[in-house]
């Protein structure tokens, strides 16, 4: 059971705190998405999180071991990182594309074992994937590249994935689809971690909500409208219950 804790992180730039004390826990089988309004540090965050980003002050610790102390493959291989908007400039075929998320375990010499390959099988068939195995990576739409690169940080099934904007070009059915996924693969007694603009998603298939602004936590839990109005200045009414939530918004 994989469990991680940001601690009191703050993480400057050019004199600015972009996030500042920043404190909270999440464990497997939670799929929890963070919400703000652009420039709230939310990349940032998701950044810190997984490791590529060391905060100024306070740690991030997984399973009570400090990311400072662990080791970069052991690391490599418990989490998997997609960052927003991420670009390719090789034209490798999707496969290969989804395959270098298996990279971390790989043995040192040969090639892919049967299982792996078998598991980039499954990947490409769950992002709707294999009528392109074949086609440079390159030549994808937008909505199509965000499917691979989906398939590619959960080809190796990582205890801790965390994905910023994971649904951003995609298409309604894609992106339900790809919600549906995220929710049940922390199901699995996995943890995900999410950063959505999508609230109607976010209320939808959240385990829990993170809302950020200026760089601090301003509430968590639910999706309420009175949080949408501390995030965003809108008002907005909530309805329904699961999978049928909606978000609505209308003029102040």
């Amino acid at each position: 059971m994989s469990r991680i804790e940001a601690r009191s992180i703050s993480v400057y730039r050019g004199g600015r705190a972009i996030l500042e004390e920043v404190s909270f826990a999440a464990a497997a089988g939670e799929l929890v998405v963070v919400i703000g309004p652009n420039g709230a540090g939310k990349s940032t965050l998701l950044s810190t999180l997984a490791g590529l980003f060391r905060p100024d002050l306070g740690h991030v610790i997984i399973d009570g071991v400090p990311l400072e102390g662990m080791p970069r493959q052991t690391l490599a291989r418990r989490r998997a990182f997609l960052p927003q908007n991420p670009q390719l400039e090789w034209p490798i075929s999707v496969e290969r594309l989804v395959a270098l998320g298996l990279t971390p375990h790989l043995p040192a010499f040969g090639g892919l074992p049967p299982a792996m390959a078998s598991a980039v099988d499954t990947a490409l068939d769950a992002f709707d994937l294999s009528l392109v195995r074949d086609q440079p990576a390159t030549t994808l739409s937008g909505g199509e590249l965000a499917r691979a690169m989906l398939a590619r940080a959960t080809v190796a099934t990582p205890e801790i994935l965390i994905v910023d904007e994971p649904v951003t070009g995609l298409d309604p059915r894609h992106a339900i689809d790809s919600m549906v996924r995220l929710k049940a693969y922390a199901a699995a007694s996995r943890l995900v971690i999410a950063s959505l603009h999508d609230l109607t998603l976010a209320a939808r298939y959240a385990s829990r909500i993170v809302a950020l602004k200026h760089g601090q936590i301003v509430g968590e839990g639910p999706l309420t409208p009175a949080l949408i109005h501390q995030l965003f200045d809108i008002e907005s009414r909530v309805q329904g219950e699961g999978a049928n939530v909606t978000v609505d918004f209308r003029e102040s």
